[in-house]
């Protein structure tokens, strides 16, 4: 269940909203006169750098020898 909170609470406690929603990961939705206006999510957390690519190449044979077939270029 998202959170919920009025403009004028966020705007009091607008850092410290701001490290809950970092930590707990939980959107929060601000509103104003009950309407909804706002909401505050979490940034996707970064994947690391090593192995961000890990399964993502596949080989499929040779790709240094020359080609058994001639082929012709188009003009």
């Amino acid at each position: 269940m998202q959170a919920i909170i009025g403009a004028g609470d966020f705007k009091a406690k607008c850092l410290k909203l701001l490290d809950e929603v970092a930590r707990t990961r939980e959107p929060l939705v601000v509103t104003k006169h009950g309407k909804a206006v706002a909401k505050l999510v979490p940034i996707p957390q970064e994947a690391g750098l090593f192995g961000a690519l890990a399964g993502s190449v596949r080989q499929e044979g040779d790709i240094v020898s020359p080609l058994e077939n001639d082929w012709e270029a188009c003009r």
